[in-house]
């Protein structure tokens, strides 16, 4: 069976605060296990990889263009 985390190690492993990992858990975000309602709340590794990948976006490339203006390309 794998290693359960508590929401303090789950929040450390991840760098968040348990406050950003309780609204993920209330949106569906991040997946957990509570063995008796109102008990307590554990994560396993898997489910923080998934979070992880889920939450991590490619970079876009910069702009090349500096101002709002294109450049003039004919000449007179």
């Amino acid at each position: 069976m794998e290693r359960l985390l508590s929401r303090k190690e789950a929040a450390t492993v991840l760098g968040i605060s348990l406050a950003t990992l309780d609204a993920a858990r209330m949106d569906g975000l991040i997946s957990y296990v509570q063995y008796v309602n109102n008990g307590c709340v554990y994560f396993t590794e898997l489910a923080l990889q998934e979070y992880i990948a889920r939450s991590t976006h490619r970079a876009k490339p910069r702009e090349t263009n500096t101002t709002y203006r294109k450049k003039r390309t004919g000449s007179k």
